[in-house]
C-alpha cells in the first residue's frame, strides 16, 4: 500500500508544472518553494524574459532569501519547469 502522502507531492507538482504560466500559478509555486512566512513577507512576479522579480518587506528578507536562493530556484524548477526561472531580481521596500 502506498501513502497517499508520499504520492501527493509529485501529483501537485505535476499538475501545476502542467497548467499555463499565470500571475497566480508564479505565486502559488513561490509559496510552495519558500514556506508561508517568507511567502507573507513577499511578492514575486515572472517577467516574460525568465526573470523573476522579489520584492521584500525588508533587507533583511531578501539577504534570508539569497541565503537559500539555490534551494528555493530547485523548488521552483520542481512546480514551474526547469526553464521558467532564468534569473532572480531582490528588492526591498
Amino acid at each position: 500500500m502506498i501513502k497517499a502522502n508520499q504520492v501527493m507531492p509529485a501529483v501537485v507538482a505535476d499538475v501545476i508544472r502542467k497548467a499555463p504560466l499565470t500571475d497566480e500559478k508564479v505565486a502559488f509555486a513561490w509559496r510552495l518553494a519558500v514556506g508561508p512566512a517568507v511567502a507573507k513577507a513577499t511578492t514575486v512576479r515572472l517577467a516574460a524574459d525568465g526573470t523573476l522579480y522579489v520584492s521584500a518587506e525588508s533587507k533583511a528578507w531578501v539577504d534570508s532569501i539569497r541565503a537559500s536562493v539555490g534551494l528555493i530556484r530547485s523548488r521552483l524548477a520542481h512546480f514551474l519547469g526547469d526553464d521558467a526561472v532564468k534569473r532572480m531580481s531582490y528588492d526591498d521596500a
